[in-house]
This record gives structure tokens, sequence and C-alpha cells, in this order.
């Protein structure tokens, strides 16, 4: 009974629930937009931002709207981005921090800087 089919959603407009809130399920809503800067401005426009998802033929858009898009994770071409070798984690209120990968050690540390000077003895 806790099975949610695969869904999308078409005519999602940017004042719906759907595309505001994080949804942890197999649901894409599908939103109309006509330039790039308005993808990510409809993509950003989110208190949430653990993953994004582009698909692209071009590595100059690739760049770009991944470096734009206000996410912890982008996925470029893939849709399965999870990977114990890299950092996991969210922004905005979809976390603070990372887990999995060296990253996620340094939750769990410490930093300390320590200067030395001159500690010759006359």
């Amino acid at each position: 009974m806790t099975f949610y089919e695969p869904t999308v959603i078409g005519d999602v407009k940017s004042e719906m629930l759907l595309s505001r809130e994080e949804v942890f399920g197999p649901v894409a809503p599908l939103l109309l937009f006509k330039t790039e800067e308005e993808a990510i401005r409809l993509a950003n426009d989110t208190n949430a931002g653990l993953a994004a998802y582009i698909f692209t033929n071009g590595i100059q858009r690739s760049w770009r709207v991944s470096e734009a898009l206000e996410y912890g994770l982008v996925g470029i071409n893939e849709g399965i981005i999870s990977t114990e070798v890299a950092p996991f984690g969210g922004v905005k209120q979809s976390g603070l921090g990372r887990e999995g990968s060296k990253y996620g050690m340094d939750e769990y540390l410490e930093m300390k800087y320590v200067c030395l000077g001159n500690m010759n003895s006359n």
C-alpha cells in the first residue's frame, strides 16, 4: 500500500504547491518556459533544494545551468546521481551540510589552526 506509480503532471503553474514544495515521490511536474533564464528562475523559486536535473546536448549550457541552479545535487543527462563517493545533501530547507564522501566527515570534526612563531632558543 506504500507504492506510488511514477506520475507526470502537465500544465503545472509556478504558484501551485506541486512546483513550490519538495515532493518525495516519483512525480514529475511539467512547467512551460520560453527561455533558459526563465527555466532557471522557475526551478529556483522554491524553498527546497535537494536535487535538480537538466537534459541537454550543449556542454556550455550544462555548466551554465548547473551553476545557476540552487540545488545541492545536479544531474546532467542522468537520473540516478547518488553515489557513495559524492557528497549528498541539499541547500535551502533541504538540508545543511553533506553526508557521504570525504566531505561527510567534516560534520564530525573540529578544526584547529596552530601558528608557530620563531622557536629558536638562545
